[in-house]
């Protein structure tokens, strides 16, 4: 069940956070190390929830936290090795130049607060979960399965995007082998499947509200965050990229329109 305490809580914790991370920005001079803790703060949140409830922990609980923590660990590690040594990204550059003059000072509600806060909303079905002492049930299983494919998505397109960007002969080429072939961001859509899985495992548990959760994520991947900020630039910096728009979805992986063509 939703807990206004435990929210309140946790939303103190993750105001703590936040704050901390916005002091290291301003010694970096980057908030863009945001990107890196993104996952770890909903890791925060996913815990708090857990140290607050007065439940006994059960299997599930354990296992869901393991789930947590593995995509939580796993996305930072690989933001902050492909960030290592660049320059404040080029979205809070933007960001910064439209929020002059004082945005190291503005940044710290515009970034940072902003940030804690929706990472809190997206961990609601953890809450959701940890209130609950229901055993396993098939609608878990069927969860399970649905994060599992959604981590090899994430996981293996963000390793097959990592090694074509480490070859200099690919500069201002397309990668459209390996899960690139069926999606244009298969990455975000394995992020898609895990936050959607968890809400499944929350109504296993009897909770539907935290639905607000993969609806979220959902909005921040499609329209706001990931794909239609990278689709408004990324052809100008691959001109070839507008024939594989014209091959690819978007999003939901499917057979290239070519391969059909065949």
């Amino acid at each position: 069940m939703f807990n206004m305490e435990i929210f309140f809580y946790t939303l103190g914790v993750m105001f703590i956070f936040a704050v901390a991370l916005w002091v290291v920005s301003r010694i970096k001079h980057d908030v863009g190390i945001v990107d890196s803790f993104w996952s770890l703060l909903i890791l925060a949140a996913g815990l708090c929830f857990l140290f607050f409830t007065d439940n006994v922990i059960t299997e599930k609980h354990i296992i869901i936290t393991l789930l947590l923590a593995a995509w939580a660990i796993r996305l930072s590690a690989h933001i902050t090795w492909r960030n290592w040594g660049q320059e404040e990204d080029s979205r809070y550059q933007e960001i910064r130049k439209n929020n002059e003059p004082n945005f190291e000072f503005k940044s710290l509600y515009i970034v940072f607060l902003l940030q804690a806060f929706l990472a809190l909303i997206v961990a609601l079905p953890l809450m959701s979960i940890y209130s609950s002492d229901s055993a396993i049930s098939t609608l878990d299983y069927i969860a399970l399965t649905l994060w599992l494919f959604g981590m090899f998505f994430e996981a293996v397109s963000d390793m097959q995007l990592a090694r074509f960007k480490a070859s200099n002969s690919n500069r201002g080429k397309v990668l459209n082998t390996g899960l690139w072939r069926y999606s244009r961001h298969p990455n975000y859509f394995g992020e898609f499947c895990i936050w959607w899985a968890f809400f499944l495992f929350a109504l296993a548990s009897g909770h539907w509200w935290s639905i607000v959760s993969p609806l979220l994520v959902s909005v921040l991947l499609l329209k706001v965050s990931g794909v239609s900020l990278l689709e408004s630039t990324i052809s100008e910096r691959r001109p070839k990229y507008a024939e594989y728009r014209k091959t690819t979805n978007a999003f939901f992986p499917w057979f290239p329109k070519k391969f059909l063509e065949l």
